[in-house]
């Protein structure tokens, strides 16, 4: 198996010691994980636990106006959590172990939709969305919040929507990784014409696969719920992720071979006489 060498210093007693740290070459897919508007990272850490144990460096985090930045709830915009989910997507991709070719963004309802529209801004091989929610294009810059006050947003949502009519649709029928769309079956905050939008705008999808979680809301409230979500994507990564290492992928991802060793001559400067071992 190829290496990767970090070059480090070991520091005792005042001196600095150059060492070389050698790790396991193979580069691991990415996962990066979008909570819900009015959610939290916390939301996605079990799941990114059990993915992160098939071999993947995982990522979960809060949008501004979440959590730590709750004062900023009524005043943030998709613009500004957009920034914020690139910004999330470049820490990762820029991870010594992870591969940049090989990301899955993972997005529910408000992540979802966010989720999407990245697709456009950054390369994502595998794009799963759970109830990802829609919404008219104006008022960009907007404050969140006020999205229903001046948007039909519920009027907008049971009818069909072209992707040329959407920017995040636009960004599914541009896609062309592999998709997985889950429904929830009594949902009422995102209907089931807003997931049929999505499905027919994923037209130069590799594969896609559709779900529905029966009796299910759109905040996965009961216990049954949420297994059923957690099973479904982590089978859905799952099989992803043994399609690439099944073709190979993971031998191309692999770092190059470190050069043949050297000869272990002792250094010239040795007094002679002086121990070398």
């Amino acid at each position: 198996m190829a290496t990767i060498e970090d070059r480090v210093a070991i520091e005792v007693d005042g001196q600095s010691l150059a060492a070389t740290l050698v790790t396991p070459g193979t580069l691991l897919p990415g996962v990066l994980f979008v909570h819900g508007w009015g959610g939290s990272q916390d939301q996605y850490l079990s799941r990114a636990r059990e993915i992160a144990a098939q071999g993947c460096v995982c990522l979960t985090f809060n949008l501004r106006g979440h959590v730590e930045t709750r004062p900023l709830f009524e005043s943030v915009s998709r613009e500004i959590n957009l920034r914020d989910l690139v910004a999330a997507y470049d820490l990762l991709a820029a991870r010594r172990h992870v591969d940049p070719s090989a990301i899955a963004v993972v997005g529910s309802s408000y992540g979802g939709y966010l989720a999407a529209i990245l697709t456009t801004l950054r390369p994502v091989k595998w794009l799963a969305l759970r109830a990802p929610a829609l919404y008219i294009d104006t008022g960009w810059a907007m404050p969140k919040l006020q999205l229903h006050q001046s948007q039909d947003l519920k009027a907008y949502r049971m009818q069909p929507v072209k992707p040329g009519e959407n920017k995040a649709l636009a960004a599914c029928q541009a896609f062309e990784g592999d998709v997985l769309l889950i429904e929830s079956q009594n949902d009422r905050v995102v209907p089931q014409a807003v997931l049929q939008s999505y499905r027919s705008a994923c037209t130069n999808a590799r594969s896609l696969t559709y779900r529905c979680i029966a009796e299910a809301d759109h905040g996965l409230t009961s216990e049954a719920g949420q297994r059923a979500y957690s099973t479904l994507l982590v089978n859905w990564l799952a099989e992803m992720l043994l399609g690439i290492r099944s073709s190979g992928d993971d031998e191309k991802r692999a770092a190059p071979a470190p050069a043949p060793a050297l000869p272990e001559t002792p250094p010239q400067e040795l007094h002679a006489g002086a121990e070398q071992s």
